[in-house]
């Protein structure tokens, strides 16, 4: 940890982190986490009224003014994904933490229908970790940067169509990601959560029938919470996960046994 009287004196730069996603839910949890281990933290999304609320809660708690900045963009815009790079300026990052995404429904009677449910579903959940993670390389911490991808558990098992799909594409993506970066000793991982309850995901579709046969799904008996998604992801982006990249991390209470 680093505390406040190192930063006033500039003994010790705070490392940076960037959290896409990070106004609500699992992206929330992982800022707050994040700053509780001593970075600086950067939350991206699309709504500037929750991102600001969620920046100044999560700085407020942690009793750091201002650790928590927010920089509303839609990341499957290239050009809005340089308001991200503007807001980090000349500082290096140490960890990005890609959580923008998911489910995304839509018509499906025409075949134009479904080509745009389909393309709404990768620019969300693809396209969004592509363009931040490329547009933030060029600052990354080398050697020891960090990158992590959120996936879902819909990627090992399916049921989400064009989600499941767009989720599945993050592995392999993540796999070309970790043999390029490694030489330069930047990790790259996926997170790939269960079912987890606080959070935005199901919207109003989540029935009490719906939660309770999820976590029978589970060994653990009980739902994932955001705050157990953000301790995997403080592991891999901590100076005790530099030998693992390349992995596909599930945090699913055993509904899914790995393989």
């Amino acid at each position: 940890m680093i505390d406040g009287s190192e930063r006033e004196v500039g003994m010790v730069e705070s490392r940076l982190a960037v959290v896409s996603g990070g106004g609500t839910g699992i992206g929330a949890a992982v800022a707050r986490g994040l700053v509780d281990d001593g970075y600086d933290v950067v939350i991206v999304g699309r709504r500037a009224d929750v991102l600001l609320g969620a920046a100044e809660r999560i700085s407020a708690e942690c009793g750091r003014p201002e650790a928590v900045s927010a920089v509303a963009a839609d990341l499957t815009d290239p050009a809005q994904v340089s308001a991200v790079v503007e807001a980090v300026g000349e500082r290096t990052v140490d960890a990005v933490v890609n959580n923008a995404g998911g489910y995304l429904g839509g018509p499906s009677d025409t075949l134009a229908d479904v080509a745009g449910w389909w393309r709404a579903n990768l620019d969300a959940n693809v396209l969004t970790a592509v363009l931040l993670t490329e547009a933030l390389l060029p600052v990354l911490r080398r050697p020891g940067g960090r990158v992590v991808l959120l996936s879902s558990i819909a990627a090992q098992r399916g049921g989400g169509g064009p989600y499941s799909a767009a989720k599945a594409a993050l592995h392999g993506w993540a796999y070309d990601l970790a043999a390029q970066l490694g030489p330069e000793q930047i990790t790259v991982n996926v997170v790939s959560p269960g079912y987890v309850a606080e959070t935005e995901f199901f919207g109003d579709r989540m029935t009490l029938e719906g939660h309770a046969k999820r976590v029978a799904a589970t060994l653990v008996g009980r739902a994932g919470v955001p705050e157990d998604i953000a301790a995997a992801v403080r592991y891999l982006v901590g100076p005790s996960a530099g030998y693992v990249t390349g992995q596909v991390l599930g945090v699913n209470g055993g509904s899914v046994l790995g393989r």
